[in-house]
């Protein structure tokens, strides 16, 4: 046995040696050969554009790329109404990743066995590896007519099972002026750090956990950032896209069609102002604050969930209160090095932290209905988070990646009066990402990119048995759109 450990324990510093030392030498190459980059399809088919002159690095935009995506993808010239785009060319971009990636999951329970039937389990770290794919994404946008825009993304994960991520159409520059656009549809939240356009790609790496946080045992969803969601927008920005600011009003259904939730909705508002600070660059600074309702209560009819009348799913009242406000910070160092910071306080409601509202897996399991009474010892849960994200960016065609994420709850859902108090650390969460994106080239037909990446997840408590969880995933892949 001894003997197998040691030879598992060869066999992967021989294959860490083998990976890290073809990586260092496509970062030589990367390093001596960097060629010219081009435009990313499918704006860039129209405007004949270079990848550097809206992208830091693709997917992920630069200054002058968020100022044209304000403007509601245009330029502002004679070439924004649709008839310039080649109409021997579609205006439609699509993207999936084949990927190898290996993942360790600690502390698993999994069955143990006496004479061929279950005779309890046991804790267990379960790694496994393999070659695998992403969802495939169907890009198109642009303008209808000068200052009517839209976008439009299908969506499927893995196995192509699709949905509308994104649909949305936009009245751009209203009355003339920069400062009144409205978009209204399906969208992504106005972060200032998109989770859209984010650099990595593993499990827990591929996300920002303060979009996604929710507490232990919390029944609340619907305050996700991260996810696109059902609304109308108004954003406004000065002619130099400086000082911008937004408000949006949303259905509380965590971007689900239909009306099953019905009759709650959320706000998220935005503002940021942007300065110069010479050979530095072009800093920003900005808050956002995310607040609404949410239901805890599902109808019942006859005893069962009431499928609403448009028979979209079970009807749900009974709002309940939360909020997610925050500070972020985009700070540039020169041409090549970067800094984002995101900080985040959050709030649910006591209700939401005994379980009522709909867990993420959709199926509810309490109900709020008519004289429910919350436990002794229940209060809001509350957290507080930070977010580092730097980057180096050698070339348009080569960026190296870091990001540093911790939530820390500062108040439990079960205080000390409940039957079972909670831990004061149960549910923390601390996650490192590192990574590097090569793209050998990019055209205005095509970008194709080398991806290397690194995530390890720690949570405090979480285990079956009460203790913590360490997850880590190595990931390699190709990127590509065309």
């Amino acid at each position: 046995m001894h003997v197998k450990k040691r030879l598992q324990r060869c066999n992967f510093a021989y294959f860490a040696t083998s990976l890290s030392a073809v990586s260092l030498i496509l970062v030589s190459v990367v390093l001596t050969c960097s060629q010219p980059a081009n435009a990313l399809p499918a704006f860039a088919r129209k405007y004949g554009l270079r990848c550097s002159a809206c992208h830091e690095s693709w997917p992920m935009l630069n200054y002058f790329g968020q100022k044209f995506k304000d403007n509601g993808y245009q330029l502002m010239n004679d070439r924004d109404a649709p008839i310039w785009q080649n109409p021997g060319y579609w205006p439609v971009t699509f993207r999936i990743t084949p990927i190898w990636h290996r993942v360790s999951t600690g502390k698993v329970e999994i069955d143990t066995y006496s004479g061929g039937v279950v005779s309890g389990s046991s804790l267990q770290r379960v790694t496994s590896s393999g070659f695998d794919l992403s969802g495939l994404d169907f890009h198109t946008g642009g303008t209808l007519e000068k200052n009517f825009s839209f976008y439009v993304l299908p969506s499927s994960d893995a196995t192509a099972s699709f949905h509308f991520e994104t649909v949305m159409a936009r009245l751009d520059n209203l009355w003339g002026s920069p400062w009144l656009n409205v978009k209204l549809g399906k969208f992504e939240l106005d972060n200032l750090l998109s989770e859209k356009r984010i650099l990595t790609l593993t499990g827990n790496g591929g996300i920002y956990q303060l979009y996604h946080f929710i507490p232990v045992g919390d029944g609340n969803i619907f305050g996700q950032m991260g996810d696109n969601q059902l609304g109308v927008e108004v954003l406004g920005h000065s002619f130099d896209d400086r000082t911008r600011y937004s408000a949006a009003l949303l259905s509380s259904n965590d971007g689900q069609v239909g009306l099953s939730y019905g009759n709650a909705y959320t706000g998220f508002f935005a503002a940021s102002q942007a300065f110069d600070a010479g050979r530095a660059g072009v800093q920003r600074i900005g808050f956002y604050a995310m607040a609404g309702e949410a239901p805890t209560t599902w109808l019942t009819q006859g005893g069962i969930l009431f499928q609403g009348a448009n028979g979209t799913g079970p009807s749900a009242i009974g709002n309940k209160t939360f909020s997610r406000e925050g500070f972020v910070g985009q700070f540039y160092f020169g041409p090549h090095v970067d800094l984002t910071v995101v900080t985040q306080h959050g709030e649910d409601s006591a209700w939401f932290g005994q379980g009522y509202g709909d867990l993420i897996d959709g199926i509810a399991t309490a109900n709020n209905t008519t004289g429910t009474t919350l436990p002794a010892g229940a209060r809001n849960p509350t957290w507080n988070g930070v977010l580092f994200e730097p980057h180096y960016v050698y070339s348009p065609q080569l960026i190296f990646i870091g990001r540093y994420e911790t939530i820390r709850m500062s108040q439990q859902a079960n205080g000390p009066g409940s039957a079972l108090p909670s831990a004061s650390n149960l549910g923390n969460i601390s996650t490192y990402t590192i990574g590097y994106r090569y793209n050998p080239f990019m055209t205005s037909r095509a970008g194709f990119a080398w991806h290397n990446e690194y995530n390890w997840l720690h949570q405090d408590g979480t285990a079956p048995d009460g203790s913590n969880i360490n997850t880590s995933e190595l990931l390699i892949g190709f990127d590509f759109d065309f």
